[in-house]
């Protein structure tokens, strides 16, 4: 069962499952009568799950039945943080968050055979905007509102014990694929010859191709040995400058002006329509978790990951 699982990442999930001959059912808030791919879309609304519940759940409904004896839960489900941070979206991002995780924990141990496995998504943006450092799982939790909010998901989500029910966290880093992301509006800024290095560029891109993450989310709902917290991407970041160099490359553009900072944050906030920090920050991981666990990543560097998108 995937919560929230009408977006890109849902969708590519959805679609490798059903390639396995898994049923999949969608947990969504405008759910479609009929997909025509074999997928289920169900109603919820975390936002229900009222403070007038102790348990932090409204009247079950449908969507927790089918949770009832379900191989595994994904959970997806979060205001999208690629909007501009004021007061009112920043309670928002954090809300969708806390109360999506809160229902399905109540729900799950309402269960008399609970899911198998809960697979919750986080965001290496856990570690702050750390500079000159690469951050594994070890390390402490950063500064910052994306710190903030990331913290609060993991602490709601480790505060469910559910002794049958096997949990793993996915720090999801910058999620690189043709149907969305952040590739595609990167790609045609690069085009217009506008894929400059921004801000001070030793900003980190911790960056994941889309089948590779969809093959950690597999791994994470299969392998009965992982527990906890994983970086979910790629074990070669990189920083901005690098990484924009490298699509410059792959879009055959030799060159583009650099951005400054305020610059950056200008255009994001009245063209965009997002946060300049989502540019001008971010750290640099690596995935030491599953690569201990003898992961395999089909697209381990920058350059073959573009090159492969570019071509589709």
């Amino acid at each position: 069962m995937l919560a929230g699982g009408s977006g890109f990442l849902g969708q590519a999930l959805a679609r490798e499952l059903r390639s396995r001959g898994r049923e999949v059912v969608v947990l969504t808030r405008r759910p479609r009568a009929r997909r025509g791919d074999g997928i289920r879309e169900v109603a919820w609304d975390p936002a229900a799950a009222g403070p007038g519940n102790p348990r932090g759940c409204s009247a079950p409904g449908a969507w927790a039945r089918e949770l009832e004896g379900a191989e595994a839960v994904v959970n997806f489900t979060g205001r999208s943080v690629n909007c501009v941070h004021h007061a009112e979206n920043r309670r928002a991002i954090l809300a969708t968050r806390l109360e999506s995780v809160r229902a399905l924990g109540a729900a799950v141990q309402a269960c008399r055979q609970p899911p198998a496995v809960w697979v919750q998504c986080s965001a290496t943006g856990y570690y702050g905007d750390v500079r000159g450092r690469l951050s594994d799982e070890r390390a402490p939790a950063g500064r910052g509102f994306m710190a903030e909010v990331c913290r609060e998901w993991e602490h709601t989500f480790e505060q469910h014990v559910l002794p049958a029910t096997r949990k793993v966290t996915l720090r999801l880093g910058v999620v690189l694929g043709k149907r969305g992301g952040a590739y595609p509006p990167l790609a045609r800024l690069t085009r217009w010859f506008l894929g400059g290095t921004a801000g001070r560029g030793d900003q980190g891109v911790s960056w994941i191709h889309i089948d590779d993450v969809t093959a950690l989310f597999l791994a994470a709902m299969e392998s009965s040995d992982w527990r906890g917290v994983y970086n979910a991407c790629a074990p070669e970041p990189a920083t901005n400058a690098e990484f924009m160099r490298t699509l410059r490359e792959v879009q055959k553009r030799p060159w583009a002006p650099p951005a400054p900072g305020f610059a950056v944050r200008l255009t994001a906030r009245w063209l965009l329509r997002t946060d300049g920090d989502l540019i001008l920050a971010g750290p640099r991981c690596v995935p030491a978790r599953a690569m201990a666990a003898g992961f395999r990543f089909k697209f381990a560097k920058l350059l073959y990951a573009l090159d492969e998108l570019a071509e589709r």
